[in-house]
């Protein structure tokens, strides 16, 4: 079983989307670049201050681009970073869009 779950990790992981501090529409372009490239999914991640952003790059791209798409899955998170005052709990979000059928 353990398998069976790296390998649809590892198909996807050309089409990550790293959500940063670039204005939101770089990120949309980016996400519909890969789908416009045949991927079935594209997997946005983000974590702290960059989470809000991630959502509106969804919604953006759901709502005025590509309205086919649907949210095949939100995951959140914690990681812990280390930082100058020592370790940091900072939050995460994966959001993976996919075609329509």
């Amino acid at each position: 079983m353990a398998e069976a779950k790296s390998a649809p990790k590892e198909k996807t992981a050309e089409n990550v989307v790293f959500i940063g501090i670039k204005p939101v529409m770089n990120y949309v372009l980016a996400v519909i670049t890969q789908f416009n490239q045949g991927g079935p999914t594209v997997t946005l991640k983000a974590r702290g201050k960059a989470i809000s952003r991630t959502v509106d790059v969804a919604e953006i791209v759901r709502n005025r681009f590509l309205q086919g798409l649907v949210v095949q899955s939100i995951s959140i998170g914690t990681e812990e970073v280390q930082g100058e005052s020592g370790a940091v709990n900072v939050s995460t979000i994966e959001i993976v869009l996919s075609k329509g059928k």
